[in-house]
């Protein structure tokens, strides 16, 4: 089973006070580029895979999508989002993504942001996605970089200078990383670059984009605290079709 983080009362409050939590997407740094890679999604059948408070559900309605199922394993998040969402073309479950269940060919668009990292069966999670997917459907998501992941201690090694470094290490010791971040014990599943690729491949999937993101010109303008997220990748951003 999936560790259920997110029902930690430490955690969830901290959680609660990110910029992403209060603002919605437009407090993700990283959701410009997330936005970039989704198609037109008047009319289609989408399922958000570790949908949080709903974010994504309603903006995608929003766009014109016909049906979003958000799935969550947290039963806080899950009535966050049903708190906020009045709209019966959206429906929330709760669901474990190491053993998901989803209707053949339902789907026109999987998503998911910041879930999948914490997933040990990935190769099971992707071949369900495969089956649930439309021909021709789409599976969008975004996850940890695996160098923002790889470290046994991640945090920022500073020089005499001043000067931060990221300190990759165990890059290919790939397996779980617990780090203590909003609560202690978190755990996460740390692949490489490779595995991740070629596990999408294997699955059936085309790789149609991949960005490694950084803070844009115009966004360090706006948000120059964001400068030292060009020291490493955080955020993985990928695109295949089926």
């Amino acid at each position: 089973m999936t560790q259920n983080i997110y029902d930690d009362p430490a955690f969830f409050q901290g959680y609660s006070q990110l910029q992403r939590s209060i603002d919605g997407l437009a407090g993700a740094a990283e959701w410009p580029s997330m936005r970039a890679l989704l198609p037109d999604l008047r009319g289609l059948e989408i399922v958000d895979l570790g949908c949080g408070f709903g974010w994504f559900c309603r903006w995608a309605r929003e766009q014109g999508a016909a049906n979003v199922l958000g799935l969550d394993v947290s039963d806080n998040m899950l009535a966050r989002a049903e708190a906020e969402t009045a709209d019966k073309a959206i429906r929330y479950g709760k669901a474990d993504l190491e053993d998901l269940q989803l209707p053949a060919a339902a789907f026109d668009l999987v998503y998911s942001s910041l879930a999948f990292h914490y997933i040990k069966n990935f190769s099971g999670l992707l071949a369900t996605i495969h089956q649930a997917l439309k021909p021709g459907g789409r599976l969008i998501f975004s996850i940890e970089h695996p160098i923002y992941m790889a470290p046994r201690r991640p945090d920022w090694l500073v020089d005499a200078e001043g000067r931060k470094t990221w300190p990759l290490d165990s890059y290919q010791m790939e397996g779980p990383r617990v780090t203590n971040w909003l609560a202690e014990g978190v755990v996460k599943q740390h692949r490489t670059m490779g595995t991740t690729l070629n596990l999408l491949i294997s699955s059936g999937f085309t790789i149609a984009h991949v960005e490694e993101w950084t803070p844009t010109d115009e966004e360090l303008a706006t948000h120059p605290d964001w400068a030292i997220e060009r020291e490493r990748p955080m955020f993985l951003l990928i695109s295949t079709t089926k």
